[in-house]
């Protein structure tokens, strides 16, 4: 039994590890009323690392996950804003070798947590109409912005169970993004923030607490035409060390990932994304991968 929970606090650190989201052009503005609908798919596969120090041989995880996205541009005191609502439906699978217990397998699927963004341009891009954003697409300039984005804990959650869809808790991240131009046609963002987390107090009958996680990402972008583009992604983590019924453990996460992105229009007004990444954690051989696929519509 003591192993078994052991291996279900382990697992706990996948939806912390799996949350270091790559996520290039936050801060690129757009013209007031800007609406975007996306309809997208995300599968995950490779390894969730634990603690080395844990009776763990190895954990394999498949999961994918329908999203449905939301955004609107507007006029927040004179400056660019987006409002971002985001709801996914996942499903996955785990197995794990712990100790003397042999292989385990765990099913899930459900609704996500349900997320919401509010991000503001602090300098560089004051609320434009479509004939300004044209001007600012010509002759780029740098642009500092900074968002909050929260997760709220309204996904598939069985309090018997530690894999779950949901978290059971809210979540924040805080969030500064600047954009420098290399060239007209070459961007590059810098985005640091940090990531903190309420407890989950129905864990196992338990409580686990998790420290902030805190980030650093770049993205190298380079712009084709209106609406084409692409990056190369990369960041860096460090934290959320946590704890199970008061026990500390030794779980900090401090790793990378690496990836990069295509948003290509198909249509006047539509466009397809795809971007890929790989990551690890905890500076393991052991990693695991992301593919993304979306349709984009302009409102």
């Amino acid at each position: 039994m003591k192993k078994l929970l052991i291996f279900c606090a382990m697992l706990g650190v996948v939806s912390g590890a799996m949350a270091q989201e790559l996520t290039p052009r936050a801060y690129w503005p757009a013209p007031q009323g800007t609406q975007v609908l996306t309809v997208g798919i995300v599968h995950t596969d490779g390894d969730i690392v634990p603690d080395p120090s844990l009776p763990l041989t190895g954990i394999d995880s498949s999961i994918t996950s329908g999203v449905l996205g939301y955004l609107n541009t507007l006029d927040l005191f004179g400056r660019t804003a987006f409002i971002i609502l985001e709801q996914a439906y996942s499903n996955g699978e785990t197995n794990a070798r712990v100790g003397d217990i042999g292989e385990l397998q765990r099913d899930y699927q459900g609704r996500g947590d349900f997320a919401a963004t509010l991000a503001v341009n602090l300098m560089g891009a004051p609320t434009m109409n479509r004939e300004e954003f044209a001007e600012l697409r010509r002759n780029p300039r740098p642009i500092l912005g900074a968002s909050v984005k929260v997760v709220a804990p309204t996904g598939e959650y069985e309090k018997d169970r530690v894999v779950n869809v949901g978290g059971n808790r809210w979540a924040a991240k805080f969030e500064l993004g600047y954009v420098t131009v290399l060239k007209p046609k070459w961007l590059l963002e810098v985005e640091a923030g940090v990531w903190v987390f309420d407890d989950n107090d129905d864990f196992l009958g338990m409580t686990r607490k998790q420290g902030s996680i805190k980030s650093l990402e770049l993205h190298l972008v380079r712009r084709f035409s209106p609406g084409f583009w692409a990056s190369l992604d990369v960041n860096g983590y460090r934290g959320g060390q946590s704890s199970v019924g008061g026990q500390r453990r030794n779980d900090l996460q401090r790793d990378s990932k690496l990836g990069a992105t295509l948003v290509f229009p198909i249509a006047r007004k539509h466009a397809v994304k795809v971007a890929y990444s790989t990551g690890s954690i905890n500076n393991s051989d052991e990693d695991f991968n992301l593919y993304q696929v979306s349709y984009q519509r302009l409102f």
